[in-house]
């Protein structure tokens, strides 16, 4: 069986046994050898690491390794004479390997870089926006969207030529419907300009699409937004995105969730500020306060002092997983009247000349402290 390779990438220096860059034992079955380097090409294929050069030079490495250990006569040479057995023209490494030989190494993969027939275009992903309410965001909703995205055109169905024209493979690109380029063993492609990748020419361009296969729609898709989400999360509908004959590709939705007048967020708890009024803060009282539920009772003992802040417990953001909710923290504010008339400013004379100091606890700490400090 094949032991994991290191994942350590090529560096300079000596040139690694051919056994250790495949991870296998020396004593390994071909089928063996072939599972390691198809392991070891589908993760460093330059087409899915573009830009990367330690990732193109492992590929390059395990390629030589294999184009050695997969052929019985060059193995035998390396097992007896090791890297010498193979340079020269009895060798050659693997820049004169005939790449057919590694075609059903990759399967699917990189079956167009192995001369494959080319599959047909899947559509693109498109992006949008949702805006959601600060209750639908933290109860979660089912949002409709309208997305205006492309289709195949319903009169040509998409191929671009008015029905009942002509159309003729592509002389360029052989109805491939691309341009391939080879270096070594690795093919890049284009799509063909002179079919725009379609791999036909068309006598007469659909009068509906102007040749394109395409127009826009505006459909309306649904969005499910879950319980809990925050603002900037991305949902992704599947299908969602540009229609094309390959299937369509997938719609990303960033939700934008809408401020509130009365809440704000912290996490899966939220805060919400209430004011009340001197005489309730002093006698206490019972106010009404806003859930996402809708309003609850809460009891305000007396002696309430203005920032103190209430727990209810459940009240908040439902966890993820649904395990729980988080809670609503409750901030009092004690609100000093701006405005007496003189009856009223009276009275507030007058008790204040029957309050001694003894009813204000923290006002006596503080001047207790400003004497200690300047006596």
């Amino acid at each position: 069986m094949p032991r994991e390779p290191p994942y350590t990438p090529a560096v300079a220096g000596p040139k690694r046994d051919y056994y250790d860059v495949l991870g296998v034992d020396r004593a390994a079955e071909a089928d063996d050898i072939k599972r390691a380097y198809r392991k070891l090409a589908m993760q460093f294929h330059p087409d899915r690491n573009p830009g990367d050069h330690i990732a193109e030079d492992r590929f390059k490495e395990a390629t030589e390794a294999y184009t050695v250990l997969s052929d019985p006569d060059r193995r035998r040479r390396y097992d007896r004479f090791g890297h010498d057995a193979n340079r020269g023209p009895a060798g050659g490494g693997f820049e004169g390997t005939d790449i057919s030989a590694f075609a059903e190494i990759f399967e699917g993969f990189v079956g167009e870089v192995f001369g494959r027939r080319k599959k047909q275009r899947v559509g693109r992903d498109l992006e949008a926006e949702l805006s959601v309410t600060f209750v639908e965001a933290a109860r979660g909703a089912d949002k409709p969207l309208a997305v205006e995205r492309p289709a195949p055109c319903g009169r040509c169905d998409g191929q671009g030529a008015e029905p009942g024209s002509q159309t003729s493979v592509c002389s360029v690109c052989s109805g491939r419907g691309e341009i391939r380029s080879q270096r070594g063993i690795f093919v890049s492609s284009r799509p063909c300009q002179a079919c725009l990748g379609r791999g036909r020419r068309i006598e007469r361009t659909c009068r509906e699409c102007d040749g394109s296969g395409a127009r826009m729609r505006t459909e309306e898709l649904r969005v499910r937004v879950p319980a809990g989400v925050e603002d900037g999360a991305i949902r992704t509908v599947r299908g969602g995105g540009e229609v094309a004959p390959g299937g369509a590709g997938d719609l990303h939705v960033t939700v934008r969730v809408e401020a509130h007048p009365l809440f704000a967020r912290e996490g899966a708890d939220v805060r919400c500020t209430v004011p009340i009024g001197f005489p309730q803060a002093v006698l206490g009282d019972t106010v009404e306060i806003p859930t996402l539920d809708g309003k609850v009772s809460m009891k305000i003992p007396p002696g309430t002092q203005s920032g103190k802040q209430f727990r209810l417990r459940g009240k908040g953001i439902p966890l993820y997983g649904g395990a729980g909710s988080g809670d609503q923290l409750v901030t009092i504010v004690v609100e000093v009247p701006t405005k007496l008339s003189r009856e009223q400013r009276k009275l507030v004379e007058q008790l204040a000349g029957e309050m001694g100091i003894e009813t204000s606890p923290q006002q006596a700490s503080f001047l207790e402290k400003l004497r200690s400090l300047f006596d």
